[in-house]
């Protein structure tokens, strides 16, 4: 029988590790995951995915590539690069373009994505300069379809334009990303803490938060009068 090996197995072109959660033979695992090879096929690191796509996708496509037309703009403008996997396309945009596209997903007759069904925050923190990433689901009632809009930002420069103005129901959502991952919605109504009090260090789902460890904070605490307490207009 040959030997384990003794590290991870990395192609370049197709990342990829052994064992379950990283364990290998010797390392005392007896799940009998020992020898299963899991390949890393996110495309989210990749390229754009190539054209044609699936039938209901190209429709998509090419419906979003005609309202560019319309506002004098273009795909390269407006999206770094296009996915489409596993039955979805996700545009990726260019985060100075975001408040635009998002106003044309929901107004052009041909997309009619009139809502905003909920938007979360994905931390990468290997990808230099790209490491927080905001995910809208958009719907579309009126085609019957769905679409992923994708923006990143730097750790440095963690600033968004908020798309509440567009999809208030992006309002509750915004708030939690911020306080989750420390992204800065410009423009947002309010943004505060939604869940976490307003004084809390740091952002805990971010992968560089601590796992452990944390001092409980509540010992003590008290409850501001209300003229004292925070308002919202």
């Amino acid at each position: 029988m040959p030997a384990e090996p003794e590290g991870p197995v990395l192609p370049p072109e197709h990342p990829s590790r052994r064992g379950m959660f990283g364990a290998y033979g010797g390392s005392g695992d007896t799940s009998g995951y020992g020898r299963l090879v899991v390949r890393d096929t996110n495309p989210i690191r990749g390229e754009s995915t190539p054209r044609p796509w699936a039938d209901h996708l190209e429709q998509i496509g090419d419906d979003v590539s005609a309202a560019l037309a319309a506002v004098d703009s273009s795909d390269d403008e407006a999206f770094e690069k296009v996915v489409a996997d596993r039955g979805q396309l996700t545009f990726f945009v260019r985060r100075e373009k975001l408040a635009e596209v998002a106003r044309m997903f929901r107004d052009d007759p041909g997309l009619r994505f009139e809502m905003c069904v909920g938007l979360n925050g994905v931390h990468y923190p290997e990808e230099t300069d790209r490491e927080l990433h905001v995910v809208y689901q958009l719907l579309s009632i009126t085609h019957n379809r769905r679409v992923n809009l994708e923006v990143v930002c730097p750790d440095a420069d963690p600033h968004i334009p908020s798309v509440v103005s567009t999809y208030p129901s992006a309002n509750w959502h915004e708030r939690e990303t911020y306080d989750f991952f420390g992204v800065i919605f410009d423009g947002h109504p309010a943004l505060t803490r939604i869940e976490m009090p307003d004084d809390w260090p740091g952002h805990p789902q971010r992968k560089d938060y601590p796992l452990g460890g944390i001092p409980v904070e509540y010992k003590g605490a008290t409850i501001a009068p209300p003229d004292e307490r925070r308002a919202y207009n």
